[in-house]
C-alpha cells in the first residue's frame, strides 16, 4: 500500500509544480505572439477575445475583427491563451494517474493467500488498472485546457474580528 502512495505521488508532482507557476507578471505577456488568440477577462468581467496585437507597461492591444482595441494594464484581470491546447496532455496523464490507482487498489484487494493452488490476481488488477485509464482520461479530456498567462494576484482577505 505504501508502494502505491509512493507511486501516485511521484505522478501527481508535475501537476502540483505546474500549478505553482507564477503569472501575476505583466511582463509574461511578452511571451505572447502577435496574432494569438487570447481571450482578455477585464475587471468588470467582460471578456473580450481576439488576437494579440502588442503589449507595452500601460496596455494590452488586440484585434477583434478589423478594429483595434487597447485594455488599460489596470483594467486587465486575466489573459488566457487560446491558442495552446493541452486536452490530450491532461487526458493521458489523467489516464496514467487512474490506471496506477486502479492497478494499485486491485493489487491491494486481490492478493494471493499462502496456500491457494491457483492464484489469478492478475485478472482483476489489469481490470481495475483499464478501468482507471479509461475513467482517468475522461476526465483530464474536460479539465481546461487553456493555459492562463497573465493573472492579478489575488488580494489578501481581511482578518475576521
Amino acid at each position: 500500500m505504501r508502494r502505491a502512495l509512493f507511486v501516485a505521488c511521484l505522478l501527481l508532482t508535475p501537476c502540483v509544480s505546474r500549478a505553482q507557476k507564477t503569472q501575476a507578471s505583466w511582463d509574461s505577456l511578452n511571451a505572447l505572439r502577435a496574432g494569438e488568440k487570447i481571450e482578455v477577462v477585464e475587471t468588470s468581467l467582460k471578456k473580450d477575445t481576439g488576437t494579440f496585437a502588442a503589449v507595452s507597461e500601460e496596455s494590452l492591444t488586440l484585434r477583434e475583427g478589423a478594429a483595434e482595441q487597447s485594455i488599460r494594464k489596470e483594467d486587465v484581470m486575466r489573459v488566457t491563451s487560446l491558442a495552446k491546447s493541452h486536452r490530450l496532455r491532461n487526458a493521458l496523464i489523467f489516464g496514467a494517474v487512474g490506471a496506477g490507482a486502479g492497478a494499485g487498489i486491485g493489487a491491494a484487494a486481490f492478493r494471493c493467500h499462502p496456500g491457494e493452488f491457483i492464484c489469478l490476481t492478475g485478472i482483476p488488477i489489469g481490470i481495475l488498472g483499464v478501468s482507471g485509464f479509461l475513467g482517468g482520461t475522461a476526465i483530464g479530456a474536460f479539465v481546461p485546457s487553456h493555459p492562463t498567462v497573465y493573472r492579478i494576484p489575488a488580494k489578501p482577505r481581511p482578518a475576521p474580528g
